[in-house]
């Protein structure tokens, strides 16, 4: 029991405990393959969408958390969201690097600021409304108020949110989310100087000057103790914190991950007073400094519990003296205003009890406890810490196929945003990419095909020029039936719309019987639901682009700038970018519009099998965020046959549902529709 006691001895039983709890968090937090996947994917998807980027464009940039390869229980969805038109310079020297035609500059002033913030002077005209409301005069200035663009800027995606520090808050599915409006900055701030020079071994130097590259954001928060607290801005290295975290070995990573998991199982769960004084972001400085600082001479799987207590005696020592410093701006203290009194003493008492019971001090934990118990009561257990041995083909092919399908969603705005994202994509695929990656842009190919089709059949309806239109049919089918080669089984839906769409309902009812036939197929993955043993009988072994076309079916997204279903025209006008209908919802309802004009009997037989789903599915088939959508479908259908009592119940359960694609105008409007008194 020596290597629980507060000095860490390395010999071979705490080499074991180390192993042990190197695979118990590959199984949480994930291996180092799964870990890029997550990552990668989501590279692809913001680098294609900030290429495509019109001047006036709101830019998205996941950050946090999920966004840094976790998948926790627990962890937040974060969004900072920037006018990609407006930028804030450090000094007028660096005005010269834009045209101040179509750009709007901001000045950053840190001198009356505490270390880490700044003001932001208004430079040039800009025409955001949520910029020029926030504006105030100071000292013969025109400063932007962070408090004030807060309030302007907030987007209220999902009902219920609210405002938190910098960010709009709330919880969606069980998810939390925080999106932060903010302005990016193409300069490294002068007052991080001092960081580059303190990069002798980590990171390298080409992390490094990618890092000062790629500058930092301004989010709306002031200091505290700040003489201009509602003015002041937060200088954010969150794109920085992104490249730190992606330079780490596999070993920091979990390392960070058990720092999540002992600050959320076992400090929060020292006290009331004490459970909110530190957070995520604290644990992540940790072992920022730890690693710079070489306080760990060696980051490997027999050794990650030493790294582990070197950043837990490190929280200890911060907390005693009340000083968090910021790993790029260290002057400031992100201690400061919350970790002090009484809090500060019974936090650090609390941590102490925890630090004096030594490593033992883990079986806290729940997600941790049995491993370390295994191994104290089995000493000769084996224990391979091989990652390729720790996760099935099956899984990984998870992890991987569930990705790409929640990275691949575009929506271009028009035939000429279309031509830019294939031009985009045809640029990358030259570019060196890893598997992932390549995938990942095979998938976004086929997504931005099906919206080019639809596109260009919707510009070309109606001119009164039949050649035209009969191009453009024949070039639409070309793209959709291209993409259904290298694109999910599912993909062969927007086949079945298209020709539903023009009236070739034969057609279209022969795609959904070989859809049906594909989905109906053992090992057939769907959502992440499939049964191992038959997946890796059916597709095992073959290549992820084979396993795509093959046996991978997800839920349809359709772009809301563009029609598929005109009976779906008001949700999607009522909603935002895009609609996610689940795909057995669709198949149904592509079956029922084309019965109804050759076969009334299965039309009412195919609409029972969709009531049947949308009453009784238990989230296998129907998610719980596309509950509201199904619902809709489901009304839609029950009121196109003249059952308008049972169209008024499914339009009413539609607005019970969380509203995640914001349909209910749509609803309510087909509500009114029915005449029903």
């Amino acid at each position: 029991m020596d290597f629980l006691s507060e000095n860490v001895y390395i010999d071979s039983g705490f080499q074991h405990l180390c192993e042990s709890v190197f695979v118990r968090l590959c199984q949480i937090v994930g291996t180092s393959v799964q870990v890029a996947i997550r990552r990668e994917t989501k590279d692809i998807k913001e680098m294609v969408k900030r290429r495509v980027a019109d001047n006036d464009d709101i830019i998205a940039m996941e950050s946090g958390s999920i966004r840094e390869g976790f998948r926790l229980k627990g962890s937040d969805l974060d969004f900072m969201y920037w006018t990609n038109n407006h930028r804030v310079i450090w000094d007028m020297s660096q005005s010269e690097h834009y045209y101040t035609e179509n750009k709007t500059l901001i000045l950053s002033d840190s001198s009356e600021s505490p270390p880490g913030f700044t003001l932001l002077e208004l430079l040039t005209p800009t025409t955001a409304g949520e910029v020029q409301s926030a504006c105030i005069p100071m000292n013969d200035r025109l400063c932007i108020s962070s408090s004030l663009y807060r309030q302007q800027a907030q987007i209220h995606v999902f009902p219920g949110s609210i405002g938190h520090g910098p960010c709009e808050s709330g919880e969606v599915g069980g998810l939390e989310y925080d999106f932060a409006r903010c302005f990016a900055c193409d300069f490294w701030p002068l007052s991080a100087s001092y960081w580059i020079n303190r990069c002798h071994s980590w990171p390298d130097r080409e992390d490094v000057n990618e890092i000062v590259r790629n500058g930092c954001h301004f989010v709306p928060i002031g200091h505290p103790l700040g003489l201009h607290e509602h003015e002041e801005w937060r200088i954010s290295f969150s794109l920085a914190e992104h490249k730190l975290v992606h330079s780490m070995n596999h070993c920091q990573f979990l390392t960070y991950g058990l720092l999540k998991i002992v600050l959320k199982e076992m400090i929060d769960e020292q006290s009331e007073e004490t459970n909110k004084l530190l957070c995520s972001y604290h644990m992540k400085t940790i072992i920022f400094w730890v690693i710079q600082q070489n306080a760990v001479p060696l980051w490997c799987p027999q050794n990650l519990l030493a790294g582990f207590w070197v950043c837990f005696k490190l929280l200890l020592k911060w907390v005693y003296e009340g000083v968090c410093p910021n790993f790029f701006i260290p002057e400031n203290n992100l201690f400061l205003s919350k970790v002090h009194g009484s809090a500060q003493r019974k936090l650090f008492l609390a941590l102490h009890g925890l630090y004096e019971k030594g490593l033992a001090c883990l079986l806290q934990s729940p997600s941790i406890k049995s491993y370390i118990t295994n191994v104290l009561y089995n000493p000769r257990l084996s224990i391979c810490t091989i990652e390729d041995r720790m996760i099935s083909e099956c899984d990984h092919d998870k992890e991987l196929f569930d990705e790409i399908d929640c990275n691949t969603s575009y929506f271009p705005k028009n035939l000429d945003h279309c031509i830019k994202f294939l031009h985009t994509i045809e640029l990358m695929i030259g570019e060196p990419l890893t598997q992932y990656q390549v995938l990942m842009l095979q998938r976004s190919t086929a997504n931005i095909l099906q919206s080019t089709a639809f596109t260009l059949h919707n510009t070309y309806t109606n001119t009164g020029r039949n050649k035209q239109m009969y191009i453009a049919d024949r070039m639409s089918c070309h793209m959709l039936k291209l993409a259904a080669k290298f694109g999910f089984i599912s993909d062969m839906m927007y086949i079945a719309m298209f020709y539903c769409k023009t009236f070739r309902f034969r057609e279209a009812m022969y795609i959904t019987e070989m859809i049906k036939v594909k989905l109906a197929q053992p090992g057939r993955m769907y959502r992440t639901h499939v049964d191992p043993e038959r997946y890796t009988e059916a597709v095992g072994g073959q290549s992820w682009s084979t396993k795509m076309r093959q046996a991978v079916a997800c839920d349809i997204s359709l772009n809301n700038y563009t029609c598929y279903i005109k009976e779906l025209t008001p949700e999607q006008q009522s909603g935002f970018k895009q609609l996610g209908i689940p795909l057995f919802v669709l198949l149904h309802f592509v079956e029922f519009l084309c019965y109804r004009h050759t076969d009334t009997t299965l039309a009412q037989t195919t609409l029972e099998e969709l009531q049947v789903l949308v009453h009784h599915d238990q989230g296998l088939y129907v998610p719980e965020h596309n509950r509201n959508i199904s619902w809709e479908i489901l009304g839609i259908c029950q009121q196109m046959t003249g059952n308008l009592n049972a169209a008024l119940h499914s339009y009413q359960q539609s607005l019970t549902q969380f509203p995640f694609y914001k349909i209910q105008n749509a609803t309510q409007m087909r509500i009114q529709d029915l005449h029903i008194t």
